[in-house]
């Protein structure tokens, strides 16, 4: 329920508004009952006020014997007992109802005894009578005191609780002031530092990905996901940078070196050509044999020139739309015979209906070429060389190129695109095929993918746009599809 730091600010600002409601209530009660209270005790204030002037008129009665302030003291009992009776059910809570009744019951004798002496033509009073008189009017007198102290203790108890009512809300203000900032420190400031350094790391070079496991996956947690999947990407864009650096030098470098070759090896090769053309009947057997060990070599070491010409090109070449499968099948005839003589099967499947593709045709052909001369060697003893091309997707066209050989290790098929990197005995190869055949897919906008296990064979997958959705290539390279 509280997984995003959006819900837990909610909730807390939610539960702060709640409770700033609660003592907003809870303050207006207050006032209003306060507020009643007061009232109440004016009108105690009036009742007290009554019977004190009964009283008064009471005392001038008995010292004087004048029958008016007898009538007056009657008259200010009934006011009492009327006040009384109005405010009957707030006396009965604060004092309960029997010391109710018995103040009703002291206000009733009271006044029959005055009443008494308007019926009489003595208004002289026993000393008994005054003394009865005085004790009742005193019983009133205090029974109202006491309300009013009562009544007072509670208005100040709700007072204080009025007082206090504030500073609850303050209390509650600075709580939730407090986890707010705790969220925002705990869940929002200190990842972002965290990003903020390993932003810092990643500027330095270092492509380590954020170590970030909060308790609950909230936006921050899915931030860091989406910063961590960014460094494998840039870690992945550098490594790539580099490799595309590292193949832009050596191409320069190779191709210098391959055109001072191709000359001395054009004039070993013209001038071997010419000692058998013009004296091949002079030349002695095993004299024979080794000059044509010589036009070997040099057709050779012309074929490894012209794959460091392919390599270090950087002119892009004519496309024109193409059918995988005159492709694959021209090259295939470049391989039937020493297919033969290995003694490696063929199956080729290839649909004559799959998609156009547009490409260099001998550039796709040297791919495949170098494919299946590295699917060749990984089969030394014989096996199966299969060659299955379909439709990928609405934007590529897939062809398979799988062997049964002896397939590749884990650490070497990371470095199998890499320039003059081979797994071949000395002699056999210059490690630039994967190479050259790695950039010229590139240079298509396609990309090549590789899966191999040591002992079953390899399959090398090559990706190839539809004609018409070839990327633009710039600087003789193309960015392909991650795969």
């Amino acid at each position: 329920m509280f997984n995003t730091i959006r819900a837990r600010i909610v909730a807390v600002f939610s539960l702060g508004v709640a409770l700033l409601l609660v003592a907003t209530t809870i303050t207006y009660l207050s006032i209003y009952s306060l507020s009643n209270k007061l009232h109440i005790i004016e009108s105690y204030d009036d009742l007290s006020n009554n019977i004190l002037e009964a009283r008064r008129y009471e005392k001038n009665f008995v010292l004087y014997k004048d029958s008016s302030s007898l009538k007056e003291s009657i008259a200010y009992l009934d006011k009492s007992r009327d006040l009384a009776d109005t405010l009957a059910t707030n006396i009965s809570l604060i004092v309960g109802e029997d010391e109710f009744s018995r103040f009703r019951n002291i206000l009733s004798d009271y006044r029959r005894l005055l009443s008494s002496y308007l019926v009489t033509d003595n208004n002289a009073m026993s000393s008994a009578d005054v003394t009865l008189v005085r004790s009742k009017g005193k019983e009133l007198v205090d029974f109202v005191q006491k309300l009013i102290s009562n009544k007072r203790q509670r208005i100040h108890k709700v007072l204080i609780r009025t007082l206090v009512i504030p500073f609850v809300f303050l209390l509650i203000f600075i709580t939730a002031i407090l986890l707010t900032f705790r969220i925002v420190v705990r869940d929002i400031l200190q990842p972002l530092q965290l990003i903020q350094r390993t932003t810092r790391d990643i500027a330095r070079g270092n492509f380590a990905p954020m170590e970030y496991n909060p308790k609950r996956k909230d936006e921050i947690y899915d931030l860091a996901a989406a910063f961590n999947k960014m460094v494998r990407e840039l870690d992945a864009s550098q490594e790539e940078l580099v490799q595309s650096r590292k193949i832009a030098a050596l191409g320069t470098f190779t191709a210098g070196v391959a055109h001072e070759i191709n000359n001395p090896l054009n004039n070993i090769y013209l001038t071997a050509e010419a000692l058998i053309e013009d004296f091949e009947r002079e030349i002695p057997g095993e004299a024979k044999e080794l000059v044509l060990d010589v036009l070997y070599q040099a057709e050779r070491a012309a074929e490894v020139v012209g794959s460091l010409l392919d390599f270090s090109r950087s002119e892009r070449p004519s496309f024109t739309e193409l059918s995988i499968d005159d492709v694959v099948q021209g090259t295939v005839k470049l391989v039937k015979n020493q297919l033969m003589l290995t003694g490696i099967g063929l199956t080729v499947e290839v649909p004559s209906e799959m998609p156009k593709i547009k490409g260099a045709k001998r550039h796709l052909q040297q791919v495949f070429l170098n494919l299946f001369l590295n699917a060749i060697h990984a089969m030394p003893n014989g096996g199966e060389l299969i060659v299955r091309a379909t439709p990928y997707s609405s934007d590529y066209n897939r062809v398979d190129v799988q062997d049964t050989g002896v397939g590749i290790t884990a650490e070497r098929l990371e470095k199998i695109f890499d320039p003059f990197y081979t797994t071949k005995g000395v002699g056999r190869g210059t490690g630039l095929g994967l190479s050259v055949t790695y950039g010229i897919v590139r240079e298509h906008g396609g990309y090549i993918e590789v899966a191999s296990e040591v002992g079953k064979g390899s399959t090398f997958s090559v990706f190839l746009p539809l004609a018409g959705d070839i990327p633009e290539v710039q600087n003789g390279s193309s960015h392909s599809p991650s795969g």
